[in-house]
């Protein structure tokens, strides 16, 4: 059973559990899709019935900010825990490097996916990456078809939200692949682009505040946070 924070509803899982359901979707027959939310995401699918409805659609609903765990727990049906996106990325490739599954690289500028690529084969020896592909595309047909051509198993697919999860919903059957992951901005931090938090700031919820003082372009963004608790906490009356 799903945790419901704001329509959203987010699996109740440990990062191992993710990655162990990952795996399982990735072996199954078919197409699957994971999204990870954040408080931010949440809020664009208050606004937005498509984007609810795609979000919700999907085979796995990952708590990717501490956010969302907190709103979670104070509407009383606390999650087990934060769920990163980019780490269950990690967690995933580790394990595809060891069963010799197949990954193919979507999104961000030119040229990131390519360094990413690199730096990813070295940091999982055995990742077989078959393809990869900038995120300045027009049409999808062409993109549809080299992943296709490649035989991926799995795509991680960097456009952002909610651009990304329409893309997997719209075009995932016609790859061929089994899974996609929305991975939002994970490509440029796994090819250096851009840093991740220090661990100290992300096992205390603060790698929002961290990327804020880093680019402090994306306070608009950021101003997302404080309503999706104002709006956690009239649900919470609500109730």
């Amino acid at each position: 059973m799903r945790i419901d924070v704001l329509g959203v509803g987010f699996d109740n899982l440990t990062m191992e559990e993710a990655v162990a359901e990952g795996m399982s979707l990735v072996n199954s027959d078919g197409f699957h899709y994971v999204v990870t939310p954040n408080p931010e995401i949440v809020e664009v699918c208050q606004e937005n019935p498509e984007a609810m409805k795609t979000v919700n659609g999907a085979d796995l609903v990952l708590p990717d900010g501490i956010g969302v765990v907190k709103g979670a727990a104070m509407l009383g049906t606390p999650l087990k825990g934060r769920v990163p996106g980019i780490e269950f990325a990690s967690g995933l490739m580790a394990e595809m490097a060891k069963s010799g599954k197949t990954l193919y690289l979507l999104g961000a500028k030119p040229g990131v996916a390519e360094q990413a690529a690199e730096k990813l084969k070295g940091n999982f020896p055995g990742l077989n990456i078959v393809g990869t592909h900038d995120g300045y595309f027009k049409e999808d047909g062409p993109i549809v078809e080299d992943i296709r051509a490649s035989g991926a198993d799995v795509v991680f697919v960097c456009l952002g939200a909610p651009k990304q999860e329409f893309w997997m919903v719209k075009n995932g059957p016609a790859s061929g692949a089994h899974l996609m992951c929305g991975l939002g901005g994970s490509l440029d931090v796994f090819a250096g682009v851009v840093e991740r938090a220090p661990k100290f700031w992300c096992d205390h919820g603060l790698e929002w505040f961290y990327r804020l003082c880093k680019e402090p372009k994306r306070i608009g963004r950021m101003m997302k946070l404080p309503l999706f608790l104002v709006h956690v906490k009239q649900e919470k009356r609500k109730k």
